[in-house]
C-alpha cells in the first residue's frame, strides 16, 4: 500500500515537472530572451511573414515618418502602372515649402523631378518632398490620404491602421496650412509597419537600391542629403547586411525605426516604436537582428517547438 502511494506521488511530481517544463518552453518559444526598451517591437521574416518576436506588436501607436513607407508604395504603384514617370516635374506649393521637420529646403514654386523628391523622402525623410509628391500624385494631400487608407486595406493592415497625412507629422504641426490633411493622427501597430515594409520589398525590391544609399545629391540646389538610417555601412550603428529601411521621430511618437537586413540569403524586418532615444531604437533593432540570425531557426529551437506541440497534444 505504502509502495503504491509512493509511486503515485512520484508520478504526480513527474507530471508537475513536465507541465512546468512545457510551460517554460512555450514561454521561451513565444517570448524569446530579447531585451527591448522601446514601447513596441516586431521581428518578421521578410519572405514568409513569420513573426519571430513581438512586444506590444498589435498596439496602435504613432509611427512618425515610418508612415512615409505608404507614400513610397503609392508612388511606386503610380510609376509601375504608367500613371507617373520618374523624370516628370513636381512643383512645390506654399504648404510643401513651409512644412516643418526634415527637409530639402524647397521654395514655393520650385520644381524638381519626381525621382529627386522621392529619393530625398526615402533617404533623408524630407517632409517637404513628401507633401509635394502627395499633392502631385493625389491632386491634394487630402485625396492622397484617401488612397493611403484604401491601400492599407488592400495589403491587409489591421482595421485600426489609420493614415492621416503623407508625412507622419502630428496634426498640430499641419493645422496652419489650409490645404493640409490635418484631421486626426496617423496610428499604426508594429505589426502593421512590418507588413507595410514587407509589401514594399515584395512588390518593388528596387526600393532597396535607394534605401541603401548613404547620400543623395540635388545639383540644382547644390546640396547633399544624408541618410537617417544609422545602421547602414559606415554609419554609427552599422549592422552587417543592413540596407534599409525607414526612421521616424516626433515628440509624440518617440524614436522609431524599421530596419531590414539580409544574411546568407535570409532577410528579416525589425520594427521599433516609441524608443526613448535614437541610440535605443538602433540597439533594439540590432538585438532583434542578432536573435533572427543566431537563434530564430536553429535546430534546437525547432526540436523544442515540435516537442512542446507533441506533449501539448497528449
Amino acid at each position: 500500500m505504502k509502495s503504491k502511494q509512493k509511486q503515485k506521488r512520484k508520478l504526480i511530481a513527474l507530471a508537475l515537472l513536465s507541465s512546468l517544463t512545457v510551460a517554460a518552453a512555450v514561454s521561451l518559444i513565444r517570448f524569446p530572451m530579447i531585451t527591448i526598451k522601446a514601447q513596441a517591437a516586431v521581428l518578421m521574416d521578410a519572405e514568409s511573414g513569420k513573426v519571430y518576436y513581438e512586444h506590444n506588436g498589435s498596439q496602435s501607436l504613432p509611427p512618425a515618418s515610418m508612415s512615409k513607407m505608404m507614400t513610397e508604395l503609392l508612388v511606386l504603384d503610380s510609376i509601375h502602372q504608367g500613371r507617373s514617370s520618374w523624370d516628370e516635374p513636381v512643383t512645390a506649393s506654399r504648404y510643401a515649402a513651409n512644412v516643418t521637420g526634415s527637409e530639402i529646403g524647397l521654395r514655393e514654386g520650385e520644381t524638381l523631378t519626381l525621382r529627386q523628391l522621392f529619393e530625398a523622402m526615402v533617404v533623408h525623410s524630407a517632409n517637404d518632398a513628401a507633401v509635394a509628391i502627395s499633392e502631385h500624385i493625389g491632386g491634394s494631400e487630402k485625396e492622397f490620404v484617401k488612397r493611403m487608407n484604401a491601400r492599407a486595406k488592400d495589403i491587409g493592415l489591421s482595421p485600426q491602421a489609420v493614415f492621416a497625412n503623407a508625412t507622419g507629422l502630428t496634426s498640430s504641426d499641419l493645422r496652419q496650412f489650409k490645404s493640409a490633411s490635418s484631421r486626426g493622427e496617423t496610428m499604426l501597430s508594429a505589426q502593421d509597419v512590418a507588413k507595410l515594409a514587407k509589401c514594399l520589398i515584395d512588390s518593388y525590391p528596387e526600393i532597396l537600391n535607394i534605401t541603401q544609399k548613404a547620400d543623395v545629391s540635388i545639383p540644382e540646389k547644390r546640396i547633399t542629403l544624408h541618410t537617417t538610417n544609422a545602421m547602414l555601412p559606415g554609419e554609427p550603428y552599422a549592422y552587417p547586411g543592413n540596407d534599409g529601411f525607414k526612421t521616424g521621430y516626433t515628440e509624440r511618437a518617440g524614436y522609431c525605426f524599421t530596419g531590414t537586413t539580409e544574411k546568407d540569403g535570409k532577410r528579416v524586418i525589425a520594427v521599433v516604436m516609441g524608443a526613448p532615444d535614437t541610440e535605443t531604437r538602433f540597439q533594439d533593432a540590432a538585438a532583434m537582428f542578432d536573435y533572427a540570425f543566431e537563434h530564430a531557426d536553429n535546430p534546437a529551437r525547432s526540436w523544442l517547438t515540435r516537442t512542446v506541440r507533441s506533449v501539448s497534444n497528449l
